[in-house]
């Protein structure tokens, strides 16, 4: 499959993100699964003003509770740490366990997101929907 995926982005680099918002309706879409550096690119380039680029993390120690175990020539390939280094996220989320801070974090990204909407709804003069 890896293999496969390859293959087609190297003939085309934004088919998996295409298809990924082929059917989305929605004003706001959560992209959870960018891969590599040429799908964030793709999303940036497409989308630069609405664009916002989110991380999720937890500690070693979290993921070994959570029953992750590093499977060499899997969890070390491109495809699961490609965007380890060299992306500028906008917000890291720390999700270690705890629901109040996690919460708290989430409150934030919905500011920011419904803050980055309105600056692009004022900047194209939409009227966001009630």
């Amino acid at each position: 499959m890896i293999r496969w995926g390859e293959m087609k982005r190297q003939q085309d680099s934004g088919f998996f993100c295409r298809l990924a918002i082929k059917h989305a309706t929605q004003p706001i879409w959560i992209i959870s699964d960018c891969r590599r550096m040429s799908d964030v690119q793709w999303f940036h380039e497409e989308f630069p003003e609405r664009c916002i680029c989110v991380r999720v993390e937890a500690s070693e120690q979290t993921r070994a509770q959570r029953g992750w175990r590093i499977t060499t020539g899997i969890d070390d390939a491109e495809s699961e740490c490609g965007l380890d280094e060299g992306v500028k996220f906008d917000y890291i989320i720390r999700n270690d366990g705890a629901d109040d801070i996690l919460e708290k974090q989430l409150e934030d990204l919905l500011s920011l997101i419904k803050s980055r909407e309105k600056e692009s709804n004022t900047q194209n003069n939409i009227k966001p929907e009630k």
